[in-house]
């Protein structure tokens, strides 16, 4: 594990604190877990971004996208506990 320093305003820092001691965590303890849990929003948010744009790419390389009423219409009989096959891509008409 490595060290890093960082510089807390004094109201944070005494805001911490109190939570820390409500959490029943020491205020690094409750540092580290914020770090993480905004680390792992951040690469879910990146991956997410990477996921749209590859698709849209994908989109732009076939020319075909599953129209939103057709995924409405499985959407909708899946929640109705209907089988039913997914929806196909077709080709975009402008």
């Amino acid at each position: 594990m490595s060290t890093t320093t960082i510089r807390i305003p004094d109201d944070l820092k005494s805001r911490l604190a109190k939570l820390a001691e409500h959490e029943g965590l020491s205020t690094h303890g409750l540092i580290l877990d914020a770090i993480a849990e905004k680390t792992e929003e951040l690469e879910q948010r990146h991956s997410f971004y990477a996921e749209a744009e590859a698709r849209y790419a994908r989109v732009l390389k076939t020319g075909k996208a599953i129209t939103w009423e057709d995924m409405n219409a499985f959407l909708d009989a899946r929640i109705a506990g209907e089988t039913v096959p997914r929806p196909v891509a077709k080709p975009i008409v402008e």
